[in-house]
């Protein structure tokens, strides 16, 4: 993500901030620049909403999200948009109960992954229609709780993706992490893999490129279910690590796929970091096989993806490194065997066409 400051007193700002620790301005995000703004107040709209202008901006008027009275998202709409809600609220079908303070907060925090996943897809130039404009081919969100005995299960189906709500509470969310032996889980991973399932649809079947995704990933046609259960069971290849990016990627080319998608966008999103900060990964010590990573690419933009490849190692040793030093587990305790840089380097081809890559370089 892009390093962001307030343009009136050059605090450094967090995406999700609504104001300026530094000037105590408001803040607001403009998914069509992809840049957060200091804010000055501008009156009322008709129905009495606050307004605003950016600090030194052209003088623009914009209005809040709907939900930023709730403190879930700080995205601006533009004046002459009828809709309450930003591009990303959109997608909400249905949030949890907010007369629970519990679930206020793991709103919040869901919101905060979600928008994030958003950013990414919109730096990318991806298409987030939402099932109010577009029934068949939208994308909505269910956030929901379990009720008594009845489980609510986090995935994706046609557009809609689901999302157990106890994701968002870091104990429980560790105790299954544990409890099923996966590395990795987070809010915003969950959301990352998700969204793979839903472009699956749009970008592969829906494009005419079946074909294209089995030769890589494999026969989706095979029997999802089963195909669960199997793996659920304790089959599956022991080289996985060299042809799939995770365990639970062998369970069906599906699951492959979204799996690879979402270890893409947390590739691009932790580079274009790596990027803002000016990284550069010079080793000290000169062991084999390391090299030198400097990391001068916007990885959205005008990157080839053997750019991508080559800074992603060295970048995920000194991050791997940094948190043992501090006593923590890997950042990213996956690795890239040469099958799963292949199937990565689908998911670049669909989603950064290379004609879009020459005209932003």
């Amino acid at each position: 993500m892009r390093l962001f400051e307030c343009r009136a007193c050059a605090h450094p700002l967090s995406f999700d901030e609504m104001s300026c620790e530094g000037c105590q301005r408001p803040l607001g995000f403009i998914p069509s620049e992809g840049q957060l703004r200091s804010l000055d107040p501008a009156g009322t709209g008709q129905y009495g909403e606050d307004l605003f202008v950016t600090y030194g901006g052209d003088g623009t008027t914009w209005r809040a999200c709907a939900n930023r009275s709730y403190g879930v998202c700080n995205w601006l709409i533009a004046m002459d948009n009828p809709e309450q809600l930003c591009t990303c609220c959109r997608t909400n079908m249905v949030i949890p109960d907010l007369s629970s303070q519990v679930y206020n907060q793991r709103w919040r925090d869901i919101e905060v992954a979600k928008h994030r996943l958003f950013y990414s897809l919109l730096r990318l130039g991806l298409a987030v229609p939402n099932k109010a404009d577009d029934p068949v081919g939208g994308l909505s969100f269910s956030f929901l709780a379990d009720d008594n005995d009845i489980r609510v299960l986090t995935g994706h189906d046609e557009g809609l993706i689901t999302l157990n709500i106890v994701e968002a509470d870091a104990v429980e969310r560790e105790k299954m992490r544990t409890d099923m032996h996966e590395p990795y889980r987070t809010l915003l991973g969950h959301f990352r893999h998700e969204i793979g399932h839903y472009y699956w649809d749009r970008l592969v079947r829906d494009a005419g490129r079946i074909e294209e995704s089995r030769a890589v990933f494999g026969d989706e046609s095979i029997d999802y279910n089963e195909s669960l259960q199997n793996y659920y069971a304790g089959n599956f290849p022991s080289d996985w690590q060299d042809r799939y990016v995770s365990q639970y990627a062998t369970a069906h080319a599906w699951e492959d796929f979204a799996e690879t998608f979402a270890h893409y966008m947390h590739m691009l999103d932790t580079l274009e970091t790596a990027y803002a900060f000016g990284l550069r990964i010079r080793p000290k010590a000169r062991v084999d096989g390391m090299i030198d990573a400097n990391i001068d690419f916007d990885p959205y933009r005008n990157a080839d993806f053997s750019d991508i490849v080559d800074a992603w190692g060295p970048l995920t040793l000194a991050m791997n490194s940094i948190n043992r030093s501090m006593g923590q587990p890997d950042l990213y305790p996956f690795k890239l065997g040469p099958g799963v840089v292949d199937k990565l380097a689908f998911i670049d081809r669909l989603l950064r066409p290379r004609d879009v890559v020459r005209k932003a370089a």
